[in-house]
């Protein structure tokens, strides 16, 4: 599946690639935090000659450098712009000393968004998200104000990023019961070792016709396949602020090894296949500091993995989810079809209880 094989957003009429390009690491404010405005360009370039169309960002990412990397290099190419699907976040604060510089209520957002479009040298943006739970803000406002601004045709789709699941349906229920515009996608952290949004936000997605956009698919580039055991990593610049794997996730690390050897394939590639084949529409974040990564990470699209191969890495990457998800599996079944099969699933027999021990 090449790039330009394009994948509709959620519940939308927005059509974008099966990968999207994330721009966290475009610009060099502070020195040292990305890539040069050249080596962005590069991959910039690289995934759209591919066909890829879904380019995400953030406001405070390299303090605004990102944005104004982005603005600049379509602004230079006229007529390009309109045929990318452009996605930018707000809540962070940009402005030391004033509370009203970032969240997600109706002032900031209208600032933070005016910034944006200012940096990134357009007048729209097709996919704005909401990038943390702003606890002081009623969420009615933060929606209003984004059902405001896509009537204003300043956005086009919105979508949440790292809230909680139950914030998540409340705002959905909320925009659905007032005509507001409903979410289309959630931005989550999502790959092999780290998988608890499997317990609240994944089944909500699944349910509501959302999107997911995994963060960080590769887990800090723990699924790159430069980390072995045994092995010192010193050309990642996250090492030093991370630090390594640890046994367990050096467990399923071993496993996409083995598995993308039997491939002829990269651990990367296995990683974010196997991210593309879960359930919904599930559209990862790429990034990198070098056309390499980006390359390198595409090669995903053209990796078979098997449903023994799925399995495996099912298993060995095995979510301990917070309750009540552990009252959600066989103990559910079997209270609930006291051994009987029902749509596929079977479930053991509860312990038998004669009819004169019930009380009424």
């Amino acid at each position: 599946m090449p790039l330009d094989h394009y994948v509709t957003l959620g519940r939308s009429g927005l059509r974008v690639s099966p990968f999207a390009l994330g721009a966290m690491t475009f610009g060099e404010d502070p020195p040292g935090a990305g890539c040069s405005v050249e080596e962005s360009e590069k991959i910039l370039a690289s995934y759209l000659d591919r066909g890829g169309n879904f380019i995400d960002t953030a406001n405070f990412y390299t303090n605004g450098h990102s944005e104004k990397i982005l603005g600049d290099f379509f602004a230079a190419r006229p007529g390009r712009r309109e045929h990318v699907v452009l996605a930018s976040k707000f809540f962070g604060n940009l402005f030391p000393g004033d509370p009203n510089g970032g969240g997600a209520g109706r002032s900031s957002i209208i600032a933070q968004l005016d910034e944006t479009l200012r940096r990134m040298r357009t007048d729209y943006l097709d996919l704005y998200w909401l990038h943390n739970w702003d606890r002081q803000t009623p969420i009615e406002e933060t929606l209003r104000t984004l059902d405001d601004l896509v009537r204003a045709g300043k956005i086009r789709y919105i979508g949440f990023s790292n809230t909680p699941g139950w914030l998540t349906a409340q705002a959905q229920t909320t925009a659905l019961l007032k005509g507001w515009t409903p979410l289309i996608a959630l931005q989550v952290e999502y790959s092999l070792l780290a998988r608890t949004v499997e317990g609240e936000l994944a089944p909500l997605a699944l349910d509501q016709g959302m999107a997911l956009v995994p963060w960080s698919p590769l887990k800090n580039g723990f699924l790159s396949g430069k980390y072995r055991r045994d092995t010192q990593v010193t050309d990642s610049a996250r090492t030093a602020h991370v630090g390594g794997p640890d046994e367990a996730e050096f467990t399923v690390i071993d496993t996409v090894a083995a598995i993308a050897n039997e491939l002829g394939t990269t651990s990367a590639a296995v990683s974010l296949a196997w991210l593309r084949a879960r359930e919904g529409t599930v559209v990862p974040i790429l990034g990198g500091r070098r056309v390499e990564h980006l390359e390198n990470n595409l090669a995903a699209l053209e990796v078979p993995l098997t449903p023994e191969h799925l399995q495996r890495l099912d298993d060995v990457s095995a979510p301990t989810l917070n309750y009540p998800a552990p009252m959600h599996g066989a103990l559910r079944a079997m209270l609930q079809f006291a051994g009987t099969t029902v749509d596929g699933e079977t479930s053991a027999a509860y312990p038998p209880l004669l009819q004169s021990d019930i009380r009424y």
